[in-house]
């Protein structure tokens, strides 16, 4: 490990100095991927002379208690040497974390896909309070939500809702939202009070870029515009500006309608389009490392039941990792991140664990 992170120092030396040379400078292209290597390593080199310096702290340490005699100088010294040790421990432990292997995806925009499972009414209203929720948490986190694609029911549910999320890093954090819901309650159109277990699918999609190379041959999909239904507003109702999608290899069917614009309705069913033909070449890789996906905490497999919403009992529960938090009203508000970092934390320490089968 301690040779990669000499060659990870060496390498951010080079690129400093690459990155002031004005031929990088005026190639943009090159410019900006050595800039995101840049911002890649510096965290994890800064860290490792974070740990040589503890490291050395404790040499120095150890070297003035064999001269030093005052009893006074000598408890100031162990206590250094003990704030040092533990220094070093905690640096190994975040090195490992960061020396893992990363989802080259992590830093990408998300399309998020929610739709209304087993429980009719019941499920669309608790899909279009998932939609909620992700919402007020976009934009706790200073990221924007837009949306691309709704169908609703009449009482306020929604039978699917379609948007995306625009932020640095947002597929590292809302990928693990991918998986089936679960809600129990006992609806309002119960006259009974018997408790209704209803559920809800959530697809994060990685948002597809150039880099991609996500070629759509016209001949492989058909564009049909129409008039906007629903919801819609002054002049989305009034034109044919909604745009439908037809994939023909993959039978996948996309549809926009939230823009007044028929080219901007066009320009989000194709980046809709798109995030899902990304998505089934990674669902291909995934089945193809069938080890590192069992390794991953619920960001495989779009079947697997993530989570329990029990309004009973105020409580939610995370089935991945076994997590339990009676705070049921806030996280509905959007106040998962706690169960965000539980899974991120439960995810580098099988894929540690992992690492350390194999070394």
């Amino acid at each position: 490990m301690f040779d990669k992170l000499e060659d990870l120092v060496a390498r951010l030396e080079e690129l400093q100095a690459q990155l002031s040379d004005p031929a990088v400078i005026s190639n943009q292209d090159k410019f900006r991927l050595l800039m995101k290597e840049q911002s890649d390593l510096a965290p994890i080199v800064d860290k490792y002379l974070e740990y040589k310096d503890a490291k050395q702290t404790i040499e120095d340490s150890l070297m003035m208690l064999d001269e030093e005699n005052d009893e006074d100088m000598r408890e100031m010294l162990k206590e250094e040497l003990n704030s040092a040790k533990a220094q070093v421990e905690t640096c190994e432990q975040e090195l490992k974390i960061l020396l893992l292997p990363k989802d080259p995806n992590d830093e990408r925009n998300v399309i998020v896909e929610i739709r209304a499972g087993a429980g009719g009414d019941e499920a669309a209203l608790f899909a279009a309070e998932l939609y909620r929720m992700y919402v007020h948490y976009v934009e706790s986190r200073r990221w924007k939500a837009e949306l691309m694609e709704v169908e609703e029911i009449g009482i306020g549910g929604m039978k699917s809702v379609t948007f995306m999320v625009t932020g640095n890093g947002a597929y590292s954090v809302l990928k693990y939202e991918s998986g089936v819901h679960r809600v129990q309650r006992v609806p309002e159109t119960e006259s009974g009070g018997r408790i209704h277990t209803s559920t809800a699918s959530v697809a994060v999609l990685p948002e597809a870029d150039e880099m991609d190379e996500i070629d759509i041959p016209e001949k492989d999909i058909r564009i049909d515009v129409m008039r906007a239904s629903g919801n819609g507003g002054q002049c989305v109702n009034t034109t044919d500006s909604a745009v439908r999608l037809t994939h023909y290899p993959t039978g996948i069917v996309v549809y926009s309608q939230t823009e007044k614009s028929q080219l901007q309705n066009k320009a989000k069913a194709f980046a809709l389009l798109k995030a899902k033909l990304l998505d089934i070449e990674m669902q291909k890789r995934h089945d193809a490392e069938a080890d590192l996906r069992k390794s991953q905490v619920g960001t495989g497999d779009r079947s697997e039941k993530i989570r329990t919403y029990n309004f009973p009992q105020g409580r939610v529960t995370d089935h991945r990792i076994g997590l339990t938090l009676y705070k049921l009203d806030k996280i509905m508000n959007g106040d998962i991140q706690e169960i965000i970092d539980a899974c991120i934390a439960a995810d580098q320490t099988a894929k540690l664990a992992k690492m350390n089968e194999q070394a």
